[in-house]
């Protein structure tokens, strides 16, 4: 039977470029991150070596890598871009879904605003 596993990153903080006004591409600002992957755990709890699941040091070091490797005007074009650069990385990765925050886009008072991805192996 196999071990399906959900691996979690949540508030992952990265300062990128990203928004449709001038100023957020120039000056930045902090997006977070909640990543959720799914993989067939089956190998790695059977060997218990990390080669065998999805390392979530490197998967943040993906995430940080693709969001400054552009400056993208909407965040629905960045969640996408983050999770189908993780399901090509991580071969093992079977689904990937990415909520991303963005804390502040104006003189409003909220929480956040945000988009949610979800891609699977098919979408590569």
């Amino acid at each position: 039977m196999k071990k399906l596993c959900k691996i979690l990153i949540k508030g992952l903080k990265i300062f990128a470029y990203h928004g449709v006004h001038k100023k957020e591409k120039n000056d930045g600002q902090d997006f977070i991150l909640d990543i959720n992957i799914w993989i067939n755990a089956e190998k790695a709890v059977k060997k218990d070596d990390i080669k065998n699941t999805v390392n979530y040091s490197s998967v943040a070091k993906v995430c940080k890598k693709t969001m400054l490797g552009n400056k993208w005007n909407l965040i629905e074009t960045v969640a996408e871009k983050v999770a189908l650069k993780i399901l090509k990385k991580f071969s093992i990765a079977k689904k990937v879904k990415v909520l991303l925050k963005k804390p502040k886009t104006s003189d409003l008072e909220f929480e956040y605003m945000a988009v949610e991805i979800i891609k699977s192996r098919d979408d590569i």
